[in-house]
């Protein structure tokens, strides 16, 4: 062949692979801005970046079949009094508040039209939304599980809470939009920060 040709294959392969390298950097960047602190972790426990954005990948195309919904104020306050009735008998039976803080979180986000059979499946759909605190859903969820093997302290308790709490908070108010200068916000759609002991 000749010379010329050669250059061409060759400036055609570099093109290529600067087009490839372009797109997955793109790529790339905006998963990590859609995941946060949740990139890093997938990295961290899986078998290499790509796989790990592929992982990514999948949770997003996962998620975008989801029919998610937002609540109605009526739910919306509802979900915040019994949160709120929960947190106020932390006192008394730290174990029940645990365990009815993990169950408002499941059925919220059930309401909201996420899948909660199993608890992989549900803490990796709502990192695509939540990335910030799914870690602190994986916390609450970890010490709800050695509660029931008995091997927490009433301190776990409160922190898994408190956790449980993060994730609550986002799916209430997920879907509210800023109050208008002519309305007030309704007070449950706004940042929900109950009073409890258990704080």
């Amino acid at each position: 062949m000749d010379t010329w040709i050669w250059i061409v294959v060759a400036a055609v392969v570099v093109v290529v692979i600067a087009v490839a390298m372009a797109s997955g950097g793109r790529r790339r960047h905006h998963l990590q801005d859609r995941f946060g602190s949740e990139y890093d972790r997938t990295v961290e426990h899986a078998h290499g970046r790509r796989e790990a954005e592929r992982e990514l990948r999948e949770r997003e195309a996962r998620h975008d079949e989801l029919e998610l919904r937002p609540l109605s104020e009526a739910t919306r306050r509802r979900y915040a009094e019994q949160w709120d009735d929960m947190q106020s008998g932390f006192v008394d039976r730290p174990q029940v508040a645990m365990a009815d803080a993990d169950r408002l979180v499941t059925d919220l986000m059930r309401e909201r039209g996420y899948p909660v059979d199993d608890f992989d499946t549900r803490s990796e759909l709502v990192s695509v939304d939540h990335p910030d605190v799914v870690e602190n859903y994986r916390t609450a969820h970890g010490i709800a599980r050695r509660t029931v093997e008995g091997n927490t302290t009433t301190e776990d308790l409160r922190q898994a809470v408190i956790s449980y709490r993060a994730l609550f908070q986002e799916l209430l108010v997920d879907d509210v939009d800023p109050p208008s200068s002519d309305t007030a916000a309704p007070q449950a759609a706004q940042d929900h920060r109950p009073r409890s002991d258990a704080r």
